[in-house]
């Protein structure tokens, strides 16, 4: 007995909106290099007086764009905060506008300043909630506006399709307002699987561990690369080859996951 193939998944448009890439060393822009590399054009949103006002760096991504337009690749830079309710709709419709229909989102964009249980406050509780929950519901509304249903009848493969990934942290601990909004960040990103599949949208949540983006001291990587079973610290180029094959057609089997990539941290012995 011979059972009929299964569709093939439709073709991503080579185009993607990364959020979240304001220096060149991140794992954004990182992402945005793979990517690249692999024929994508690219919109890039940034806020750069979050990188100054919380890593006490100016933002480069000027210089990044330079980089990926030097090896052909159509680049639109949207600067903006996206605490702003109106701000994701619009960062999807300039990059729309600049490079046509999209094909892949990727959010790295958060918020994240130290607190805990005691001291946070009511504001800066409200603005991690605005940035790393609501802006990215927002976006990946708009994301999959921009994509045709299937018709009646049709496999979801007949949808032209998208993939959509957010980077997540399991860090709650004097992290309080970044962990929990980082938690509603994956339910409300996986739950994206199964409601947008008349599209042929496919969404998942990797959650890369700790990766040194300078952030790092000699103590706390020294601390980190003890609790690494093969003693190696991850770094930015790991989180972008998982998220190089999670939008390509051989990753696109993988739905609705929230996938630990990193390197065993904190995994207990068995």
């Amino acid at each position: 007995m011979h059972l009929p193939a299964s569709p093939a998944p439709a073709a991503l448009p080579r185009t993607a909106l990364l959020t979240g890439v304001g220096r060149r060393r991140g794992i954004a822009a990182a992402i945005a290099r793979g990517l690249a590399a692999d024929g994508f054009d690219l919109a890039l949103s940034f806020h750069a007086p979050y990188d100054r006002r919380v890593l006490g760096e100016d933002s480069d991504v000027e210089l990044l764009a330079e980089e990926l337009r030097a090896v052909g690749r159509r680049v639109v830079l949207i600067p903006g905060d996206l605490a702003d309710p109106q701000l994701p709709s619009q960062v999807v419709g300039s990059a729309r506008e600049a490079l046509g229909p999209l094909g892949v989102l990727v959010m790295s964009h958060c918020e994240s300043v130290d607190s805990s249980l005691l001291d946070t406050t009511v504001e800066s509780f409200d603005r991690h909630y605005a940035v790393n929950v609501r802006a990215s519901w927002l976006l990946l509304k708009s994301f999959a506006e921009q994509v045709e249903r299937s018709e009646p009848g049709d496999p979801p493969a007949a949808a032209p399709g998208g993939a959509v990934i957010a980077l997540t942290s399991d860090h709650t601990v004097h992290n309080l307002p970044y962990g929990a909004t980082k938690g509603a960040l994956d339910r409300l990103v996986l739950a994206g699987t199964h409601e947008l599949a008349d599209r042929g949208i496919r969404t998942n949540v990797i959650n890369p561990g700790p990766i040194d983006t300078g952030w790092m001291d000699e103590e706390i990587r020294a601390a980190v690369t003890a609790q690494m079973p093969g003693r190696q610290l991850g770094g930015p180029g790991t989180v972008a080859d998982l998220v190089r094959f999670l939008v390509s057609e051989q990753g696109s089997w993988i739905r609705g996951q929230l996938l630990h990539s990193n390197g065993g941290f904190a995994t207990p012995a068995v």
